[in-house]
């Protein structure tokens, strides 16, 4: 079975028939949707995918973060067949599906925001529940500013592009939108230099307070916008004493904060949310963004939020016409069920520990290897000259991603400097798996240097 199947090359890459399609893709599509991965899929089981001439490759990106439960888990094959059976669409707007209630009862138990009683809504992309979040939030406070962070993605439409700091994802699509202020994300390993851990927590909270002083008044704030671990901006998890701190800024000024979850969501960090860590701290978000692995590949996003926000949000400003689709809940409410009885959870600690170990093993023996970081199975490997410096390694980067794809493994960079290798491996790789793909990224580390 391919689930259980390991990597193997057969063809020069790409293949002849990836290579028929590859270049009717540069006649049908826009060249600015790149893509740089010599395959072209036929199908896919767990965390491998067997491409359209028979080679089979190791996915360690899995979607970015969408194939936490694995491509095409056969229950979640079954739950959209049998919706698919009864009605493919109905627009909450027009016509109630319970499938949308049963999801949002769910999602109201189990995502950790501040407040006892919630509420959900769905949307269809990490950018859409993102830019919901926002609405939300100016409603409820009926204040125009947000704060987001440097290194930060939030999505592609106009308010997330502004959202979102690397402007290479918004270059010449402006005017942006107005009330969207930046301040400096906590990147302890490029923070200032000589500063203790906590010395750095706290520049980072100066310069919050800087925002107020220089870009918005607090007062004018609506909600500052995090994501736990930044994604696209390098794996870099958000310090949970710089969270509490901002929790704090927030609670005392009457700003929402708003935790982006669509990444890591899900089973990812070891918990369903790396929110939940925030609770446990004493510092929840009072609102969770999520999408990506929430139906295992269906589009689906999610807004949740306590009770009290929704219910002051001015009626007709959110909702759309395939927000919460029913192919999509159906899909969601079986992906739930599946990381909790498989323990999904757990999973994502013992596939984390052993990578770290390994990384740190190269942190240790690659002078290239500047930092190992993440939050559970979240994890980035900081790629840099040398270790004194800290120069981004950016070609050292793009060299393993193409011998690790030459070789049956698929991976992909991150990071300000596109310097970091991510890992966002399916959850349900098999440990045999997992040990290849280490095998053939030390390969590369050997090979690239």
């Amino acid at each position: 079975m391919l689930k259980n199947a390991l990597p193997k090359i057969s063809t020069p890459l790409p293949g002849p028939n990836a290579k028929a399609i590859i270049d009717r893709r540069k006649d049908a599509m826009p060249g600015a949707i790149k893509c740089i991965y010599p395959c072209v899929i036929n199908r896919g089981e767990g965390a491998m995918l067997e491409d359209v001439d028979g080679n089979i490759f190791l996915d360690w990106i899995g979607g970015v973060g969408v194939l936490n439960i694995g491509y095409s888990h056969p229950e979640l094959i079954e739950a959209v067949k049998a919706q698919s059976e009864k009605y493919f669409h109905a627009m909450m707007n027009i016509i109630t599906h319970e499938g949308y209630i049963k999801l949002a009862e769910k999602m109201n138990k189990i995502v950790p925001v501040k407040g006892e009683k919630r509420k959900t809504m769905f949307a269809n992309s990490g950018a859409e529940a993102d830019e919901n979040a926002v609405k939300i939030a100016k409603s409820y406070t009926k204040r125009p500013n947000i704060i987001v962070f440097s290194g930060a993605f939030h999505g592609r439409t106009l308010l997330t592009a502004c959202m979102t700091s690397k402007k290479a994802y918004a270059n010449g699509i402006g005017p942006f939108p107005d009330g969207i202020y930046r301040a400096d994300f906590p990147y302890l390993y490029r923070g200032p230099k000589g500063y203790t851990e906590q010395e750095m927590i706290a520049y980072y909270i100066d310069e919050l307070h800087k925002a107020f002083e220089e870009a918005s008044p607090a007062e004018y704030v609506a909600a500052i916008v995090v994501e736990p671990v930044q994604g696209e901006g390098g794996f870099v998890p958000a310090p949970i004493e710089w969270v509490k701190a901002v929790r704090q800024i927030c609670d005392e000024n009457g700003i929402l904060l708003i935790a982006d979850e669509v990444q890591t969501g899900f089973a990812r960090s070891g918990k369903m949310f790396v929110s939940n860590y925030w609770e446990e701290a004493g510092c929840a978000p009072d609102i969770i963004t999520t999408a990506k692995s929430i139906a295992g590949g269906v589009p689906l996003s999610a807004v949740t939020a306590r009770e009290e926000i929704f219910d002051n949000v001015t009626a007709g400003i959110i909702g759309g016409t395939y927000g919460g689709n029913p192919l999509a809940c159906a899909s969601a409410l079986k992906v739930i069920e599946i990381i909790e009885r498989d323990n999904l959870c757990g999973r994502s600690m013992e596939i984390a520990k052993k990578c770290k170990d390994k990384f740190n093993e190269w942190n240790e023996k690659f002078d290239e290897v500047g930092d190992v970081r993440g939050i559970g199975c979240m994890m980035g490997i900081e790629f840099v000259t040398d270790k004194v410096s800290k120069t981004p390694n950016t070609k050292l980067v793009s060299s393993i991603v193409m011998y690790c794809a030459q070789n049956g493994l698929l991976v992909e960079s991150a990071g300000i400097y596109s310097n970091v290798i991510r890992f966002l491996c399916p959850l349900v790789v098999t440990d045999e798996q997992l040990e290849c793909g280490l095998q053939i990224l030390e390969s590369a580390i050997k090979a690239c240097r």
